[in-house]
């Protein structure tokens, strides 16, 4: 046929191409036993089946590749089945696992802040039985320490009197200490009047014992030669006839 006349007709599948093969070999056959005469019954039924048996094959292989495209599909769908359950359970165990680890970090952080508060409250517990100590007692001031001489001497003695509310000054307990007795504690007067009634004058401001013992200043001591002693009760003394120490100038 020429090509122009089969531009619109559709194009025949390799089925129906075998079916329409069949159909002609059919009708050849028949045309066969029209023509030829004396053609038995038997060669005309034969030739029928013949043309029944090409109808069947064509359609078993299109049955058969349905089949197997009808295979590949399932077992491609079973695969994705497969697949999907495999994302799953592994979505589901990472889900899991993620719970368990969020559970344990928190059990820990609870028996940590618990451990805290404990040793908090067994801390508390310690400061509560050691009572605090009492504060000590301020630490006295060091006992002022005096050289064992003239100076040492006249500055203790001052110290005492400042106590006592005894009036005198350096200059005056010196002045009168050089005339006395040069600064000597031992020194004593063996011919003035006091000497002659039996009461020599003593130390380093030369005082007889009854006006020592009569002005003696507590804290000091009782001994007469003492010469903190003797300048502390000698001041005493001027204090009260003179007004102070200051003032005497001579014997008195």
């Amino acid at each position: 046929m020429p090509k122009h006349l089969t531009s619109g007709l559709p194009r025949l599948s390799r089925t129906h191409k075998l079916s329409v093969a069949g159909v002609a070999t059919a009708g050849a056959a028949a045309l066969v036993f029209s023509i030829v005469p004396g053609a038995g019954a038997d060669q005309g039924t034969s030739q029928a089946t013949a043309v029944e048996n090409v109808k069947p094959v064509a359609f078993s292989a299109v049955a058969t590749a349905a089949k197997t495209q009808q295979a590949t599909i399932t077992q491609q769908a079973d695969n994705s089945a497969a697949k999907g359950k495999a994302e799953a359970a592994a979505k589901k165990a990472a889900a899991e696992k993620a719970a368990k680890a969020k559970a344990v970090a928190a059990a820990k952080a609870k028996a940590a802040k618990e451990r805290a508060a404990k040793a908090a409250a067994n801390r508390s517990e310690v400061r509560t039985a050691i009572p605090a100590a009492a504060p000590k007692p301020a630490a006295k001031p060091a006992a002022k320490v005096y050289p064992d001489n003239l100076d040492g001497w006249i500055r203790e003695s001052l110290d005492i009197m400042a106590k006592k509310g005894i009036p005198g000054s350096y200059e005056g307990i010196h002045r009168n200490i050089m005339r006395e007795s040069s600064g000597n504690p031992m020194a004593i007067n063996n011919w003035d009047i006091n000497a002659i009634n039996g009461t020599p004058s003593k130390g380093l401001l030369q005082v007889i014992q009854p006006t020592f013992n009569a002005y003696h200043v507590e804290g000091t001591s009782w001994n007469l030669y003492d010469p903190v002693a003797n300048i502390t009760a000698a001041c005493n003394y001027a204090a009260d006839r003179y007004g102070s120490m200051d003032n005497v100038n001579s014997a008195y």
